[in-house]
């Protein structure tokens, strides 16, 4: 089944804004892998605005299941993922200024930057991901990169999913087809939640993994972080 890799960001984000230790964000990533989650995902940016370089210092030592950190491959974030080495990195070509991420990859643009990170990163035994839209062509030259697997940004799907869910899913199907016939691995996120999640873990339901945080952590203010995850989790058992 297709592994739940809960974004923590969110959680620093409230902590931040009053400063202080609450809410406890390793004592929350312990939770979220009681719980359930397969993942912890981290996104740390330069203004360190919610996630802190030092956050994932601490955050390595205690997380026994996946460790994904996401972020602009710049060499502050090399130098982390060099310490922490993580069990994933995915690369997103965020702008220092982006509140989040909100496009892919250029592949055939960036083809050379990209492979020699990708390379570098494997040769400390670290699998990468590479950030990207539903683009053919991109794909195929996310793949002559080296990376392991792509991840589907899916704004574009949960933007349209409420009009036309089939419409919505059409072109993150054949993406995800052809990554896989490249011999990629494919996940997905952004955007995901309890309305739109079920569906597209049904029509692509060979998904390695989904990473979740804004909506997660959103729906755990109702519904506790351990119903929440565990309502994600049925959303990715392809039972609609």
């Amino acid at each position: 089944m297709t592994k739940l890799s809960v974004n923590i960001n969110k959680i620093a984000t409230l902590r931040n804004a009053r400063g202080g230790n609450i809410p406890d964000l390793l004592q929350v990533a312990k939770d979220c892998e009681r719980f359930g989650a397969e993942g912890i995902t981290v996104h740390p940016r330069p203004d360190e605005r919610h996630i802190r370089y030092a956050d994932v210092l601490d955050l390595k030592p205690i997380i026994k299941t996946e460790f994904n950190i996401e972020g602009n491959p710049e060499k502050i974030f090399v130098d982390l993922v060099e310490k922490i080495t993580p069990t994933q990195v995915t690369l997103v070509p965020d702008a220092h200024d982006a509140i989040t991420s909100n496009e892919g990859w250029k592949c055939a643009e960036n083809q050379s930057f990209l492979t020699e990170i990708v390379q570098h990163f494997h040769s400390f035994g670290i699998r990468v991901s590479i950030f990207v839209g539903t683009e053919l062509k991109n794909i195929e030259y996310a793949a002559k990169t080296g990376t392991d697997r792509i991840e589907l940004y899916t704004e574009p799907y949960a933007v349209n999913y409420a009009q036309n869910p089939q419409m919505a899913v059409e072109n993150f199907v054949k993406a995800a087809e052809f990554a896989i016939k490249l011999g990629l691995k494919v996940n997905a996120g952004h955007d995901l939640n309890l309305q739109n999640l079920a569906f597209f873990s049904q029509k692509i339901p060979f998904l390695s993994e989904v990473s979740i945080g804004h909506a997660l952590i959103s729906d755990a203010l109702y519904l506790g972080l351990e119903k929440t995850i565990a309502e994600y989790k049925n959303c990715l058992k392809n039972i609609l």
